[in-house]
């Protein structure tokens, strides 16, 4: 890309982390921004909005912004983008993927990215894209904000935003890749942006796929106050967080960090940055936290998350309500996120009984959805034979 011209950015994914992008990089007067959905009327909605996208902020304030093209078709999205930002679920990335192979350009490096690069998204898009040499595959740590309450194709509220960002790439990429692709995310983003040495100190971080799965557990699991009742209003998931909740939380957690020594011996790397989730969540959001004693009182007294309500649904025939067995949390933090750990614990060996648990009720609960587990087949070996050499 030459000095002077616009980083030329499609966020691939209209849901609430795309839809702030892109107002958010809209700010930037050196940034070209495209917004491309996989849901056909998005466009539409966008244009009956006034062809601006808004977002909502904590003090009661909005910016605004106008991408240069909001489109659900990849070879318009993508004909020359110099970075894609997958903010897709993780049950959806795999038809992106697809979608994304033939329309990226080919005749500069175009940074592939997913925020956040959880769930096994760099083996998923090495499968896909992985044959395209131009392409520099990466991910983000986290979301760099809290995103709720979307009107598609309108507006989107912003929560709290994380003091400090980190990217991985994927283990093909080069330093000078490396280098390049932190160039362009600064450009982005206010918050200092770290590169990590592995790209399973983001798979292995404390998040969602252990959050929301323990949290669902501890309301409506075997032991939940409402287990077999409908609920009978809509609670939030961090405010209201149950202590039953935070206790499987804490016993998740303490499997995921024998999940990441397990694999330092095996790979031969380091993944001491892979904090507890106390620790992640304390060093993220700082002074947001009004308490934090405890597990279960930094999610209560946490800023950033305040307000963000359960996905629950109204349940036929009965003034209560009961969870939207089909929103994201299932099929991505649990399907796709807590399926990937369980598969991670018996490659490695390593036991895993309370993710196991909460795993398999919920995927009962859902109906016996199966896993959307993108673990490549010889894994770890192949990764462990190529740390020796």
């Amino acid at each position: 890309m030459s000095a002077g011209q616009p980083l030329k950015v499609t966020i691939c994914g209209a849901g609430r982390t795309g839809h702030l992008a892109a107002v958010l990089f809209g700010q930037r007067p050196d940034v070209e921004v495209t917004l491309l959905s996989g849901q056909t009327g998005i466009p539409a909605l966008y244009r009956n909005s006034g062809a601006r996208l808004r977002a909502r902020l904590p003090d009661g304030s909005e910016l605004t912004s106008t991408p240069a093209c909001v489109t659900a078709n990849p070879e318009e999205g993508c004909r020359d983008a110099d970075i894609a930002i997958v903010t897709a679920p993780s049950h959806a990335r795999e038809r992106v993927l697809q979608s994304l192979a033939p329309a990226l350009p080919r005749h500069k490096p175009v940074f592939v990215g997913a925020i956040p690069g959880f769930n096994g998204f760099d083996w998923l898009a090495e499968r896909w894209l992985g044959h395209l040499g131009n392409v520099v595959l990466w991910g983000m740590k986290d979301v760099p904000h809290i995103a709720f309450d979307l009107k598609p194709g309108r507006s989107v509220r912003l929560g709290g935003a994380k003091s400090q960002l980190y990217v991985a790439t994927h283990r093909r990429q080069t330093r000078e890749q490396a280098e390049m692709l932190l160039s362009h995310l600064r450009r982005l983003y206010q918050a200092p942006v770290s590169l990590l040495h592995d790209y399973l100190e983001i798979t292995l971080t404390p998040g969602n796929p252990i959050m929301h799965s323990a949290v669902i557990y501890g309301l409506i699991g075997p032991w939940g106050q409402w287990h077999n009742h409908a609920f009978s209003h809509i609670p939030c998931w961090w405010n209201d967080c149950p202590e039953l909740g935070a206790y499987f939380l804490a016993r998740c957690d303490a499997e995921n960090q024998a999940l990441c020594r397990a694999a330092e011996t095996t790979l031969g790397i380091d993944l001491s940055s892979v904090q507890p989730l106390l620790q992640e969540i304390v060093e993220a959001y700082g002074e947001q936290i009004a308490d934090r004693r405890t597990l279960l009182s930094t999610l209560r007294t946490n800023r950033a998350y305040h307000g963000i309500s359960l996905p629950l649904l109204p349940q036929d025939g009965t003034a209560g309500y009961q969870f939207d067995r089909q929103h994201r949390v299932f099929q991505e933090d649990i399907a796709c996120g807590l399926g990937l750990l369980v598969a991670l614990g018996d490659r490695l060996r390593v036991p895993v009984p309370q993710m196991r648990e909460i795993f398999l009720w919920c995927r009962d609960y859902m109906g016996n959805a199966p896993p959307h587990v993108s673990l490549p087949d010889e894994w770890p070996l192949q990764e462990a034979a190529a740390s020796c050499v």
